[in-house]
């Protein structure tokens, strides 16, 4: 997960993605900007707030009772990230590099994220609750130090991670998700989405690459 600084938009403007040290990805009005992290930078670009988890979601998150120490040390190593994020129409590409490490055997996952190229970082701290057999994924903004919570709840099935939260967006509720997939032993996937129709269609439009090196 990672930190943009965006420009929240008027009405038929477009949202600027900036870097954490405000450093534009791509020309964007001048608007007053807002720090947000990786979970819900995908619900400012549609203009939406995130919010917590609430009861309502539960009959869509309700993830199968089948996560296990392990499931993410696929993810243990050193990465090289091809990031390619959808702004309105437009699409932008980046990269970016992080390490991520395994502990307490295997039932947390720490991921430090660097985008030297925007001058920003964070960490993405995932921990498996060991009685329920649920993951849940956070995220840690460098610059604040502060974890997001509720994390997104999910679990690995069929090989694919799927990971759920739920927020208000201008047009009602949305589900944001977040997925691991294409995992292979130097290889794999992130993608991120909202569905504004209870998760029967999903816009996804934030892409990572995942490349292992060494």
């Amino acid at each position: 997960m990672s930190d943009f600084t965006v420009a929240p938009a008027k009405a038929g403007a477009a949202v600027g993605l900036c870097s954490a040290e405000g450093a534009p990805l791509q020309a964007a009005p001048a608007f007053a900007e807002a720090t947000v992290d990786r979970r819900t930078l995908i619900t400012f670009a549609t203009g939406a707030i995130m919010s917590s988890l609430i009861p309502a979601a539960a009959a869509v998150i309700n993830p199968a009772p089948v996560g296990k120490p392990g499931d993410f040390d696929f993810l243990t190593g050193e990465w090289r990230i091809h990031n390619k994020f959808r702004e309105g129409e437009t699409w932008i590409e980046f990269p970016g590099e992080a390490t991520v490490v395994a502990i307490l055997g295997g039932i947390a996952s720490v991921e430090e994220l660097r985008i030297p190229a925007r001058g920003f970082s964070g960490m993405g701290l995932r921990l498996l609750d060991v009685e329920k057999k649920i993951w849940s994924d956070h995220w840690v903004n460098a610059k604040s130090g502060v974890v997001t919570v509720p994390g997104q709840l999910g679990v690995f099935e069929g090989g694919v991670g799927t990971f759920l939260s739920e927020g208000e967006g201008a047009s009602g509720p949305e589900l944001y998700r977040g997925v691991w997939d294409r995992i292979t032993p130097t290889s794999c996937r992130w993608f991120q989405g909202t569905s504004r129709d209870g998760g029967k269609t999903w816009d996804d439009s934030w892409f990572m690459d995942w490349t292992r090196v060494g």
